[in-house]
């Protein structure tokens, strides 16, 4: 005969869960349990989009989360979700039981589930967390897209450089020792930098520096002052940094929006949009405009005063507030950001293309011309 365990609830509706599932009779009592547990948003993405369908279908909330935690590829991920369906069955709200994971679901999908709750409307709420998850991954994607040209191009060039510099080189300076002529600047400073590239200075020294490099940024980035420094760099780099500004201000009005949405305070909303951003410069902007409306101030009037926030969107919340339409607005700002930072990744992603071919072949052009410049001066001689 099967063992299967009741949780209070369950028994009194006399329902049994089968032991077969992935945990035992006191894992659903224990708070402790994953709570580390990571999950991709990818993952997150198709948890909400499914539970949406089957709460929409009439199938009860904690046996929907017990079907989906049956089907997921993510096992820890669905030991959590088994879990959170038995605290439902034992009286819980979800938002309560969501605050258990709070590494898995953020404030902003908390704070959602609490007013669908509240509102009676959980099956749209949950459908605009799918949509909000969606939205910013779509963002993160294009950001990372058009980073990866750079990458091409930056390690293309240090590959043929350090390929030329390493097997070709070295074989013309022994030409030109044998050869006892005098060597043009060019070439002499590629004969150095080669000499250089295949020593063991550089072979030991190089991966010890740039692991430094990338420890020391590790840290500094821990911190309130060095994570303010790397991101005001970061947004202040050319072509780049613009695209990163965009896709903060896209998440940023596409997250007020939706939390405004469902009901949530203004004041409310923007501290739960300081978790979701992920540049210290918005971070601090947010919190000073909360701190502002605090004091009786609008929205507008808040992002006014920040130098990060541009006029554009403080001409539109202005506008919004003025009309009573404020979360139109910010659905409409949003939706012009997405829009314009996929027209600045395409175009940027296509000048890159000749780009990538410009700078190898202009490396290659260098170490190649500084190689034969002391044979055309031989042939020169010669003919002379």
């Amino acid at each position: 005969m099967t063992d299967s365990y009741y949780t209070p609830k369950n028994k009194a509706n006399n329902k049994k869960i089968s032991s077969g599932s992935f945990l035992n009779k006191l894992d659903i009592f224990d708070n402790t349990l994953y709570k580390n547990t990571k999950v991709k948003q990818k993952d997150l993405l198709i948890f909400f989009k499914q539970l949406s369908v089957i709460i929409k279908s009439g199938v009860p909330l904690a046996e929907g989360l017990e079907l989906l935690s049956e089907n997921m590829t993510n096992k820890e991920f669905a030991r959590c979700i088994l879990i959170i369906s038995n605290k439902l069955a034992s009286g819980d709200d979800l938002s309560s039981a969501f605050k258990i994971y709070d590494r898995i679901f953020n404030p902003i999908t908390i704070g959602l589930i609490e007013a669908g709750e509240a509102g009676g409307i959980l099956p749209e709420v949950l459908e605009r967390i799918s949509g909000l998850l969606e939205a910013n991954a779509k963002i993160k994607s294009e950001i990372k897209s058009s980073l990866i040209y750079p990458i091409i191009i930056f390690v293309l060039a240090i590959t043929v450089s350090l390929a030329l510099l390493i097997f070709i080189v070295p074989t013309f300076e022994e030409m030109f020792a044998d050869m006892g002529a005098s060597l043009p600047a060019l070439t002499r400073f590629m004969l150095s930098l080669s000499r250089f590239v295949t020593s063991s200075t550089f072979v030991l020294s190089t991966p010890l520096i740039i692991f430094s490099l990338i420890y020391a940024i590790n840290i500094s980035y821990k911190t309130y002052r060095g994570r303010f420094l790397i991101d005001q760099l970061i947004l202040k780099i050319p072509l780049f940094g613009k695209l990163i500004l965009m896709g903060e201000l896209a998440s940023l009005c596409d997250t007020l929006c939706t939390l405004l949405r469902a009901g949530i305070p203004l004041v409310e909303g923007l501290e739960k949009c300081i978790n979701s951003s992920g540049n210290q410069l918005i971070k601090n902007s947010l919190m000073k405009s909360i701190n502002i409306i605090k004091n009786g101030n609008e929205l507008s009037y808040s992002f006014s005063l920040s130098k990060v926030i541009p006029k554009l969107i403080v001409s539109m919340v202005k506008i919004g507030e003025e009309s009573g339409e404020l979360v139109f607005m910010l659905n409409n700002l949003a939706l012009f950001y997405k829009r314009e930072l996929e027209e600045s990744v395409t175009t940027l992603t296509k000048a890159m293309e000749p780009a990538v071919i410009f700078v190898v072949a202009g490396i290659v052009g260098t170490i190649v011309i500084s190689l034969y410049l002391p044979m055309f001066d031989m042939i020169n001689q010669v003919g002379k």
